[in-house]
């Protein structure tokens, strides 16, 4: 067996892990960054815009790494922007081609040792830390030795064979697992015209903080002024609601449209849905491809027949991995509630915040949606990244500790990156303060002082609602 030494060893390339790979790099780590996939970005590549970067009232509640994320897609021109879907959040909206580029810039520029097309399947633990991880790639096998570890691997592999407890799902149920698609050479003057004559068939001003007293003709007319196509067909308005009960699209909770080029007129619709699939077992995960392919086709085709601006829209792209929105939650030393998240708490150990309402998806057309209260932000405890039993691993990312309703809320990519980044941020600050020491660990980290480094580097820790 190979052997390999880092400062900062991140297992999973997602929102967190790119996060926690540059900033730890950024900040003078030397930084192994392990991802099982071809391309570093997880989620950030799908199409889907990033949820919780903003709260209902439009403030910014991520910054730093995301900022300089955003900053270089607006360089390479892929960057839309903040929108309003004008019914529970603000999205940020851009073209994942362009994303794709983004990330492996900043990687590269940060000097990140990238493993691609790499696989962690073993751990060596002992009294409570982890010594290190085995991955497995064409080259064999290596043991990577590091005195801090970050686990973004979304489903907390690395915290599981560790040994820590986590909770998974519910009572056998699993939010759907979907596959984000773009539709192109779509007409978004005839889709905003739609809205705002038909407005009935759209999910608008859920959330009192976006709704303003408004009525849903008025809502749908400042959609259309904001001119771009970030809408909500709803699976129990009439239009899904008929083509369901006729066979003529299958049973899902919403048509999410959210603009990716203006250039290219495209969109991605977020809609395709597998339920109740344990996405840590293989066997079970691949088994959904044919069906969500299945319904890419099936939803395409009712656009282009059913939905004015898609009469001639043309599949342009698939997101390059299933989408999975739950799994393992590890057991951590704090446990975001959902209590804390639709009361927008703020609290003095927070080194993030999240904004995202409370968002289950279900079998079906079955989907739990709760506004944050005033349309405001709440805060992420540090407690909420540090498993229990386990002292020089910290988990960044859907794994963190969460009730599942928090969970529904923190597991998207805004706070995904905010955890990466404090995580990245904690490693470097007590590695220059113990150096290696076998003592090193993240509950040693004097949370006053990460907030001050976390807040100088741009992320936002106070101001909002």
């Amino acid at each position: 067996m190979q052997a390999w030494d880092t400062e900062v060893l991140v297992i999973g390339a997602g929102a967190a892990g790119v996060a926690a790979a540059v900033t730890a790099a950024r900040r003078g780590l030397d930084v192994t960054l392990v991802e099982s996939g071809s391309m570093p970005g997880g989620e950030l590549l799908t199409g889907m815009a990033i949820d919780g970067a903003l709260n209902g009232c439009g403030e910014w509640v991520v910054g730093g790494f995301a900022t300089e994320l955003l900053d270089e897609c607006k360089r390479l021109g892929g960057y839309i922007g903040a929108l309003n879907d004008w019914r529970l959040i603000h999205y940020v909206c851009y073209d994942p081609e362009i994303m794709k580029l983004a990330v492996a810039n900043l990687l590269a520029r940060h000097g990140v040792k990238l493993l691609l097309h790499t696989f962690a399947y073993d751990v060596e633990h002992e009294h409570g830390r982890v010594k290190a991880v085995h991955i497995l790639n064409k080259q064999g096998r290596t043991r990577i030795t590091a005195p801090l570890f970050i686990d973004a691997s979304g489903d907390g592999d690395i915290a599981a064979m560790a040994g820590a407890s986590y909770l998974s799902g519910e009572n056998g149920q699993y939010q759907p697992l979907s596959l984000m698609f773009r539709l192109a050479n779509v007409n978004t003057g005839d889709l905003l015209d739609f809205l705002a004559r038909e407005p009935e068939h759209f999910a608008l001003g859920e959330s009192d903080a976006i709704r303003g007293g408004r009525s849903d003709q008025e809502i749908a007319q400042e959609v259309k002024k904001q001119g771009h196509p970030t809408v909500f067909l709803k699976g129990d308005g009439p239009l899904l609601a008929r083509a369901i009960e006729a066979g003529e699209l299958y049973p899902t909770a919403l048509i999410m449209i959210q603009p990716t080029s203006t250039e290219k007129r495209e969109v991605c619709l977020n809609t395709t849905r597998v339920a109740n699939i344990d996405a840590t077992r293989t066997s079970e995960l691949s088994t959904v491809l044919e069906p969500l392919s299945k319904q890419i086709e099936i939803c395409t085709n009712f656009m282009r027949k059913r939905v004015p601006g898609f009469e001639h829209a043309v599949l342009s792209g698939l997101a390059q991995r299933i989408g999975i929105r739950e799994t393992r939650r590890i057991a951590c030393d704090e446990t975001l509630s959902q209590e804390d998240v639709l009361s927008a708490r703020k609290r003095r150990d927070g080194i993030g915040k999240g904004s995202h309402h409370v968002d289950i998806h279900q079998d079906g057309i079955g989907q739990l949606r709760i506004p944050v209260e005033g349309g405001g932000s709440y805060d992420i405890p540090w407690g909420c990244l540090l498993p229990k039993g386990l002292d020089n691993l910290a988990v960044a990312g859907r794994c963190l500790s969460a009730d599942r309703p928090a969970h529904g809320s923190v597991r998207v990519m805004g706070p995904c990156m905010a955890m990466g980044q404090a995580a990245a941020t904690a490693a470097s600050l007590l590695l220059a303060e113990q150096g290696r020491s076998a003592e090193t660990g993240f509950r040693a980290m004097d949370i006053a002082q990460l907030r001050q480094a976390l807040a100088s580097d741009g992320a936002i820790l106070e101001g909002t609602h």
